[in-house]
Protein backbone atom coordinates (compact mmCIF):
# COMPACT_ATOMS: atom_id res chain seq x y z
CA UNK A 1 0.00 0.00 0.00
CA UNK A 2 1.39 3.50 -1.37
CA UNK A 3 0.56 6.10 1.36
CA UNK A 4 -0.10 9.34 -1.58
CA UNK A 5 1.94 12.21 -0.64
CA UNK A 6 -0.50 15.46 0.54
CA UNK A 7 0.21 19.11 -0.38
CA UNK A 8 2.74 21.07 1.92
CA UNK A 9 0.05 22.02 4.96
CA UNK A 10 -0.22 25.54 3.38
CA UNK A 11 1.62 27.77 1.75
CA UNK A 12 4.06 29.18 4.96
CA UNK A 13 4.67 32.41 2.90
CA UNK A 14 0.82 32.67 2.82
CA UNK A 15 0.47 32.02 5.88
CA UNK A 16 3.12 34.59 7.53
CA UNK A 17 1.54 37.27 5.72
CA UNK A 18 -1.57 36.53 7.43
CA UNK A 19 -0.16 36.35 10.61
CA UNK A 20 1.65 39.33 10.10
CA UNK A 21 -1.42 41.32 9.11
CA UNK A 22 -3.14 39.82 12.49
CA UNK A 23 -0.73 40.93 14.53
CA UNK A 24 -0.38 44.69 13.14
CA UNK A 25 -3.69 45.60 12.26
CA UNK A 26 -6.47 42.71 13.67
CA UNK A 27 -8.02 43.71 16.62
CA UNK A 28 -16.62 13.29 39.91
CA UNK A 29 -15.16 13.76 37.61
CA UNK A 30 -17.33 16.67 36.88
CA UNK A 31 -15.52 18.03 33.26
CA UNK A 32 -17.28 18.19 30.10
CA UNK A 33 -19.09 21.20 27.90
CA UNK A 34 -17.61 23.60 25.08
CA UNK A 35 -18.08 27.52 24.22
CA UNK A 36 -19.17 30.69 21.86
CA UNK A 37 -21.57 32.99 20.88
CA UNK A 38 -21.54 36.34 19.22
CA UNK A 39 -22.16 39.82 21.31
CA UNK A 40 -24.46 42.39 20.70
CA UNK A 41 -24.26 43.89 17.21
CA UNK A 42 -21.79 46.46 16.60
CA UNK A 43 -19.69 45.59 19.80
CA UNK A 44 -16.90 43.47 20.82
CA UNK A 45 -19.58 41.52 22.81
CA UNK A 46 -16.90 41.01 25.25
CA UNK A 47 -16.95 41.20 29.35
CA UNK A 48 -15.11 44.59 29.30
CA UNK A 49 -17.81 45.86 27.24
CA UNK A 50 -20.34 45.31 29.87
CA UNK A 51 -21.98 48.09 32.29
CA UNK A 52 -20.20 47.63 36.10
CA UNK A 53 -22.04 44.50 37.99
CA UNK A 54 -24.82 45.48 40.21
CA UNK A 55 -23.48 44.73 43.88
CA UNK A 56 -24.22 40.48 44.58
CA UNK A 57 -26.95 39.26 46.58
CA UNK A 58 -26.00 38.45 49.95
CA UNK A 59 -25.15 34.86 50.20
CA UNK A 60 -25.24 34.17 46.45
CA UNK A 61 -22.42 32.14 44.98
CA UNK A 62 -18.89 33.09 43.58
CA UNK A 63 -18.37 34.58 40.51
CA UNK A 64 -16.63 33.47 37.46
CA UNK A 65 -14.53 36.30 36.38
CA UNK A 66 -12.86 37.39 32.84
CA UNK A 67 -11.00 40.05 32.72
CA UNK A 68 -11.67 41.16 36.30
CA UNK A 69 -15.49 41.34 35.47
CA UNK A 70 -18.07 38.36 36.33
CA UNK A 71 -18.96 36.60 33.27
CA UNK A 72 -21.42 34.47 35.45
CA UNK A 73 -23.92 36.22 38.24
CA UNK A 74 -27.13 35.44 40.42
CA UNK A 75 -30.88 36.37 41.06
CA UNK A 76 -33.35 35.35 43.38
CA UNK A 77 -35.31 31.79 42.44
CA UNK A 78 -38.11 32.18 44.72
CA UNK A 79 -37.08 28.74 46.15
CA UNK A 80 -36.05 28.92 49.31
CA UNK A 81 -33.49 25.47 49.53
CA UNK A 82 -31.69 27.18 46.14
CA UNK A 83 -32.38 30.83 46.71
CA UNK A 84 -30.35 32.01 43.82
CA UNK A 85 -30.50 31.11 40.31
CA UNK A 86 -27.33 31.71 37.80
CA UNK A 87 -26.90 33.95 34.74
CA UNK A 88 -24.67 33.81 32.29
CA UNK A 89 -23.32 37.41 30.22
CA UNK A 90 -22.04 35.75 26.65
CA UNK A 91 -22.86 32.37 27.96
CA UNK A 92 -21.75 30.39 24.35
CA UNK A 93 -18.74 31.78 24.42
CA UNK A 94 -17.74 30.84 27.62
CA UNK A 95 -19.41 27.89 28.45
CA UNK A 96 -16.41 25.52 27.72
CA UNK A 97 -14.19 27.30 30.60
CA UNK A 98 -17.46 27.90 33.05
CA UNK A 99 -19.36 25.21 32.25
CA UNK A 100 -22.84 25.63 33.75
CA UNK A 101 -25.31 25.40 36.86
CA UNK A 102 -28.34 24.99 37.17
CA UNK A 103 -31.23 24.49 39.53
CA UNK A 104 -32.77 21.41 38.24
CA UNK A 105 -29.88 19.64 36.91
CA UNK A 106 -27.02 20.31 39.16
CA UNK A 107 -22.76 22.23 38.30
CA UNK A 108 -20.65 20.58 36.01
CA UNK A 109 -18.96 20.78 33.00
CA UNK A 110 -16.35 23.39 34.03
CA UNK A 111 -14.97 25.75 36.63
CA UNK A 112 -18.86 25.31 37.52
CA UNK A 113 -18.11 22.02 38.75
CA UNK A 114 -14.60 21.31 39.43
CA UNK A 115 -14.41 24.93 41.88
CA UNK A 116 -18.20 24.33 43.20
CA UNK A 117 -17.06 24.06 46.49
CA UNK A 118 -15.11 27.57 46.58
CA UNK A 119 -18.05 29.31 44.22
CA UNK A 120 -20.76 27.83 46.88
CA UNK A 121 -19.25 29.40 49.50
CA UNK A 122 -19.31 33.04 48.29
CA UNK A 123 -15.20 33.30 46.51
CA UNK A 124 -15.19 34.58 42.75
CA UNK A 125 -12.72 32.53 40.86
CA UNK A 126 -10.63 34.53 38.36
CA UNK A 127 -9.71 33.34 34.99
CA UNK A 128 -6.93 33.59 32.79
CA UNK A 129 -8.98 34.10 29.77
CA UNK A 130 -8.06 36.70 27.74
CA UNK A 131 -11.51 38.35 26.00
CA UNK A 132 -9.78 39.32 22.82
CA UNK A 133 -8.55 36.23 22.04
CA UNK A 134 -11.60 34.33 23.01
CA UNK A 135 -13.81 36.40 20.91
CA UNK A 136 -11.36 35.84 17.95
CA UNK A 137 -11.49 32.40 18.60
CA UNK A 138 -14.71 31.88 18.83
CA UNK A 139 -16.20 33.96 15.61
CA UNK A 140 -13.28 32.13 13.58
CA UNK A 141 -14.90 29.44 14.39
CA UNK A 142 -18.74 30.15 14.02
CA UNK A 143 -20.47 27.79 12.02
CA UNK A 144 -17.73 25.04 12.61
CA UNK A 145 -17.11 21.98 14.12
CA UNK A 146 -13.93 21.94 15.91
CA UNK A 147 -11.93 23.38 18.85
CA UNK A 148 -9.16 26.18 19.54
CA UNK A 149 -6.58 26.66 22.29
CA UNK A 150 -4.36 29.56 22.68
CA UNK A 151 -1.54 29.64 25.64
CA UNK A 152 0.56 31.66 27.09
CA UNK A 153 3.91 29.38 26.54
CA UNK A 154 6.01 31.10 29.43
CA UNK A 155 3.38 30.63 31.86
CA UNK A 156 1.06 27.72 31.07
CA UNK A 157 -2.06 30.24 31.54
CA UNK A 158 -4.82 29.76 28.74
CA UNK A 159 -5.61 33.08 26.75
CA UNK A 160 -8.50 30.80 24.54
CA UNK A 161 -10.79 27.71 25.02
CA UNK A 162 -13.19 27.43 22.53
CA UNK A 163 -15.35 24.53 21.52
CA UNK A 164 -17.63 24.63 18.81
CA UNK A 165 -20.91 23.85 18.36
CA UNK A 166 -21.44 25.61 22.21
CA UNK A 167 -24.27 25.86 23.90
CA UNK A 168 -25.83 28.91 26.56
CA UNK A 169 -25.68 27.39 30.33
CA UNK A 170 -28.17 30.45 30.67
CA UNK A 171 -30.91 28.02 28.66
CA UNK A 172 -31.39 25.45 31.64
CA UNK A 173 -30.02 27.10 34.76
CA UNK A 174 -33.68 27.18 36.63
CA UNK A 175 -36.07 24.56 37.11
CA UNK A 176 -39.05 25.56 34.82
CA UNK A 177 -40.27 23.63 32.26
CA UNK A 178 -38.22 25.83 29.22
CA UNK A 179 -34.97 24.98 31.11
CA UNK A 180 -35.66 21.35 30.93
CA UNK A 181 -36.96 21.33 27.12
CA UNK A 182 -33.62 23.30 26.50
CA UNK A 183 -31.95 20.24 28.57
CA UNK A 184 -33.44 17.74 26.87
CA UNK A 185 -32.90 19.13 23.59
CA UNK A 186 -28.65 19.50 24.13
CA UNK A 187 -28.98 15.70 25.45
CA UNK A 188 -30.36 14.74 22.53
CA UNK A 189 -27.49 15.68 20.76
CA UNK A 190 -25.21 12.98 21.98
CA UNK A 191 -22.05 12.83 23.34
CA UNK A 192 -20.49 14.00 20.57
CA UNK A 193 -22.79 17.47 20.85
CA UNK A 194 -22.35 20.84 22.08
CA UNK A 195 -21.95 19.92 25.77
CA UNK A 196 -18.79 17.97 24.65
CA UNK A 197 -15.73 20.40 25.41
CA UNK A 198 -13.60 19.37 22.48
CA UNK A 199 -10.71 21.76 23.40
CA UNK A 200 -10.01 19.74 26.38
CA UNK A 201 -11.73 16.35 24.98
CA UNK A 202 -11.61 15.61 21.30
CA UNK A 203 -9.11 13.09 20.85
CA UNK A 204 -7.92 12.71 17.54
CA UNK A 205 -4.98 11.75 15.14
CA UNK A 206 -3.05 14.71 15.07
CA UNK A 207 -1.53 13.55 11.58
CA UNK A 208 1.62 15.45 10.15
CA UNK A 209 0.91 17.83 13.18
CA UNK A 210 3.24 15.73 15.22
CA UNK A 211 6.02 15.71 13.19
CA UNK A 212 7.49 18.75 15.00
CA UNK A 213 7.68 15.67 18.11
CA UNK A 214 9.53 13.48 16.03
CA UNK A 215 12.40 16.54 14.22
CA UNK A 216 12.81 16.67 18.07
CA UNK A 217 13.29 13.54 18.65
CA UNK A 218 16.07 13.16 16.31
CA UNK A 219 17.72 16.20 17.27
CA UNK A 220 17.39 15.47 20.68
CA UNK A 221 18.74 12.04 20.56
CA UNK A 222 21.70 12.86 17.86
CA UNK A 223 20.24 11.14 14.50
CA UNK A 224 20.50 14.09 12.97
CA UNK A 225 22.93 17.52 14.53
CA UNK A 226 20.75 20.28 12.93
CA UNK A 227 17.58 21.12 10.98
CA UNK A 228 19.38 22.11 8.02
CA UNK A 229 21.35 18.49 7.65
CA UNK A 230 19.97 16.15 4.93
CA UNK A 231 18.44 12.50 5.67
CA UNK A 232 18.35 9.36 4.51
CA UNK A 233 15.03 9.42 2.73
CA UNK A 234 13.76 7.82 -0.54
CA UNK A 235 11.14 9.91 -2.03
CA UNK A 236 9.22 6.61 -1.32
CA UNK A 237 9.81 4.92 2.33
CA UNK A 238 9.05 1.02 2.57
CA UNK A 239 8.65 0.20 6.41
CA UNK A 240 10.82 -2.71 6.80
CA UNK A 241 9.11 -6.34 6.24
CA UNK A 242 6.32 -4.27 4.68
CA UNK A 243 4.92 -3.22 0.93
CA UNK A 244 3.35 -0.18 3.15
CA UNK A 245 5.46 3.49 1.21
CA UNK A 246 4.96 6.92 3.00
CA UNK A 247 5.53 9.26 0.29
CA UNK A 248 6.66 12.62 0.16
CA UNK A 249 6.73 15.09 -2.91
CA UNK A 250 9.71 14.22 -4.85
CA UNK A 251 10.89 17.65 -5.54
CA UNK A 252 11.23 18.42 -1.70
CA UNK A 253 11.22 15.43 0.46
CA UNK A 254 13.87 13.36 -0.93
CA UNK A 255 16.50 13.27 1.38
CA UNK A 256 14.84 16.70 3.02
CA UNK A 257 16.48 18.26 6.01
CA UNK A 258 14.06 18.59 8.61
CA UNK A 259 13.61 22.15 8.08
CA UNK A 260 12.61 21.23 4.37
CA UNK A 261 10.14 17.97 5.66
CA UNK A 262 8.39 20.38 8.50
CA UNK A 263 7.47 22.80 5.92
CA UNK A 264 6.14 19.76 3.22
CA UNK A 265 4.61 17.26 5.26
CA UNK A 266 7.31 14.98 4.43
CA UNK A 267 5.50 11.51 5.44
CA UNK A 268 8.53 9.33 3.74
CA UNK A 269 11.03 11.63 6.11
CA UNK A 270 9.84 11.04 9.18
CA UNK A 271 8.64 7.10 8.56
CA UNK A 272 12.48 6.94 8.18
CA UNK A 273 13.56 8.89 11.01
CA UNK A 274 11.29 6.33 13.03
CA UNK A 275 12.78 3.32 12.10
CA UNK A 276 16.49 4.81 12.55
CA UNK A 277 15.23 5.84 16.12
CA UNK A 278 13.04 3.23 17.45
CA UNK A 279 9.80 3.16 19.45
CA UNK A 280 11.42 3.62 22.74
CA UNK A 281 13.09 6.97 21.61
CA UNK A 282 9.74 8.10 20.01
CA UNK A 283 7.77 7.79 23.06
CA UNK A 284 10.55 8.81 25.49
CA UNK A 285 10.33 12.24 23.57
CA UNK A 286 6.44 12.21 23.48
CA UNK A 287 6.29 11.81 27.00
CA UNK A 288 8.10 14.86 27.64
CA UNK A 289 6.08 16.71 25.58
CA UNK A 290 3.24 15.83 28.05
CA UNK A 291 1.80 12.83 26.00
CA UNK A 292 0.18 9.74 28.32
CA UNK A 293 -0.90 12.29 31.40
CA UNK A 294 -4.20 10.98 32.47
CA UNK A 295 -4.24 13.73 34.87
CA UNK A 296 -4.10 16.32 33.70
CA UNK A 297 -6.34 19.17 35.73
CA UNK A 298 -6.55 22.75 33.91
CA UNK A 299 -8.74 22.55 36.68
CA UNK A 300 -11.05 20.65 34.35
CA UNK A 301 -9.77 17.23 33.02
CA UNK A 302 -8.78 17.19 29.91
CA UNK A 303 -8.69 13.37 28.36
CA UNK A 304 -4.82 11.66 27.94
CA UNK A 305 -3.11 12.01 24.51
CA UNK A 306 -2.22 8.88 23.57
CA UNK A 307 1.59 7.52 22.24
CA UNK A 308 1.54 3.74 22.14
CA UNK A 309 5.51 2.65 23.60
CA UNK A 310 5.27 -0.31 21.97
CA UNK A 311 4.19 -0.63 18.29
CA UNK A 312 3.61 -3.94 16.55
CA UNK A 313 5.42 -3.85 13.27
CA UNK A 314 7.67 -1.65 11.65
CA UNK A 315 4.77 -0.53 9.84
CA UNK A 316 2.86 0.63 12.68
CA UNK A 317 5.80 3.11 13.73
CA UNK A 318 6.12 4.27 10.83
CA UNK A 319 2.54 5.43 11.01
CA UNK A 320 3.09 6.97 14.37
CA UNK A 321 5.46 9.10 12.70
CA UNK A 322 2.81 10.83 10.90
CA UNK A 323 0.46 11.22 13.68
CA UNK A 324 -1.53 8.05 12.88
CA UNK A 325 -2.14 4.52 14.21
CA UNK A 326 -2.88 4.86 17.97
CA UNK A 327 -1.48 8.34 18.13
CA UNK A 328 -4.12 10.59 19.43
CA UNK A 329 -3.90 14.48 20.63
CA UNK A 330 -6.67 16.75 22.14
CA UNK A 331 -6.04 20.39 20.85
CA UNK A 332 -4.83 21.76 24.41
CA UNK A 333 -1.88 18.70 24.11
CA UNK A 334 -0.96 19.79 20.36
CA UNK A 335 -0.91 23.17 21.96
CA UNK A 336 1.55 22.48 24.71
CA UNK A 337 3.55 21.01 21.91
CA UNK A 338 3.93 24.83 20.30
CA UNK A 339 4.50 26.29 23.83
CA UNK A 340 7.66 23.92 24.68
CA UNK A 341 9.15 25.91 21.31
CA UNK A 342 8.49 29.27 22.02
CA UNK A 343 9.54 28.63 25.44
CA UNK A 344 13.30 27.56 25.06
CA UNK A 345 11.95 23.93 25.10
CA UNK A 346 9.97 24.13 28.65
CA UNK A 347 7.08 22.37 29.02
CA UNK A 348 4.48 24.49 30.90
CA UNK A 349 1.15 22.80 32.44
CA UNK A 350 -2.12 24.39 31.18
CA UNK A 351 -4.58 26.38 33.31
CA UNK A 352 -7.81 28.62 33.26
CA UNK A 353 -7.00 30.15 36.67
CA UNK A 354 -5.00 32.70 38.03
CA UNK A 355 -4.14 31.12 41.55
CA UNK A 356 -4.27 27.01 40.59
CA UNK A 357 -4.62 24.98 44.15
CA UNK A 358 -1.54 22.94 42.90
CA UNK A 359 0.50 24.59 40.34
CA UNK A 360 2.67 22.33 37.86
CA UNK A 361 5.96 23.68 37.82
CA UNK A 362 7.43 24.03 33.87
CA UNK A 363 9.84 20.68 33.01
CA UNK A 364 12.28 20.69 30.68
CA UNK A 365 11.11 18.58 27.41
CA UNK A 366 13.79 19.55 25.03
CA UNK A 367 16.92 21.37 24.87
CA UNK A 368 17.19 24.87 24.38
CA UNK A 369 18.91 24.90 21.01
CA UNK A 370 16.54 21.85 19.89
CA UNK A 371 13.73 24.34 20.53
CA UNK A 372 15.29 27.16 18.77
CA UNK A 373 16.29 24.96 15.64
CA UNK A 374 12.96 23.86 15.49
CA UNK A 375 11.24 27.18 15.97
CA UNK A 376 13.51 28.58 12.94
CA UNK A 377 12.33 25.41 11.06
CA UNK A 378 8.88 26.57 11.66
CA UNK A 379 8.99 30.51 11.36
CA UNK A 380 5.89 31.82 13.02
CA UNK A 381 3.22 29.61 12.08
CA UNK A 382 3.26 26.37 10.99
CA UNK A 383 0.18 24.08 9.72
CA UNK A 384 -0.46 20.56 9.43
CA UNK A 385 -2.93 18.10 8.68
CA UNK A 386 -4.08 14.83 9.24
CA UNK A 387 -4.30 12.68 5.51
CA UNK A 388 -7.70 11.35 6.18
CA UNK A 389 -11.07 13.71 5.06
CA UNK A 390 -12.32 13.98 8.64
CA UNK A 391 -9.58 16.70 10.77
CA UNK A 392 -7.42 19.14 9.72
CA UNK A 393 -5.14 20.89 11.94
CA UNK A 394 -3.26 24.42 12.39
CA UNK A 395 -0.55 25.11 14.82
CA UNK A 396 1.47 28.42 15.33
CA UNK A 397 4.48 29.72 18.03
CA UNK A 398 4.79 33.44 17.55
CA UNK A 399 4.71 35.98 19.85
CA UNK A 400 2.34 39.00 20.70
CA UNK A 401 2.95 42.75 19.65
CA UNK A 402 3.98 43.10 23.59
CA UNK A 403 6.58 39.70 23.43
CA UNK A 404 4.71 37.65 24.73
CA UNK A 405 5.38 34.13 23.75
CA UNK A 406 1.90 32.44 22.06
CA UNK A 407 1.35 29.01 21.20
CA UNK A 408 -2.34 28.43 19.20
CA UNK A 409 -3.57 25.36 18.43
CA UNK A 410 -7.06 24.72 15.83
CA UNK A 411 -8.72 21.39 15.24
CA UNK A 412 -11.30 21.10 12.57
CA UNK A 413 -13.73 18.17 12.06
CA UNK A 414 -15.02 17.94 8.10
CA UNK A 415 -16.23 16.04 5.51
CA UNK A 416 -13.69 18.08 3.46
CA UNK A 417 -10.18 19.34 3.68
CA UNK A 418 -10.39 21.90 6.48
CA UNK A 419 -6.28 22.91 5.78
CA UNK A 420 -7.18 25.81 4.22
CA UNK A 421 -9.62 27.41 7.15
CA UNK A 422 -7.50 26.24 9.93
CA UNK A 423 -4.33 28.03 9.12
CA UNK A 424 -6.06 31.58 8.81
CA UNK A 425 -8.09 31.23 11.82
CA UNK A 426 -4.84 30.05 13.73
CA UNK A 427 -3.52 33.39 12.47
CA UNK A 428 -6.25 35.26 13.85
CA UNK A 429 -6.12 34.11 17.20
CA UNK A 430 -2.70 34.56 17.44
CA UNK A 431 -3.31 38.18 16.31
CA UNK A 432 -5.90 39.36 18.86
CA UNK A 433 -3.49 38.87 21.86
CA UNK A 434 -2.47 42.78 22.55
CA UNK A 435 -0.92 42.59 25.57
Amino acid sequence: MLLPPRRPALVLATLVTLLAACVSGCAGDERDPAGGRPGAEGGTGTAQDAKPPAPKPAGSPGDILVAGRPVTGSQASGIPKAPFKRTYTDGELYAPVTGYRSLAFGAAGGLEGVLAADIDAGKDVATTIDPAVQRAAFDALRGRQGAAVALDAETGAVLGLVSAPSFDPGSFSGNTQADEGAWNELKAQGLDGPMKNRALRDVENPGAAVHVLVAAAALEKGLLPSVDTPTRSPAVYLAPQSTTGFSGDPAHCTDASLRVALRYACANVFAAIASELGADALASTATAFGFGDDTMDTPVRAFESTWPSKPGNPTQLALMANGLFEVKATPVQMAMVMAVLANGGNLVHPSTVTSPKTPVPAQRAVSQRTADQLRSALGAPAVAWVPSASVSWALSSTRSPSGRPLAVAVCLSSPTDGTSQAGPIAARIAGADKR
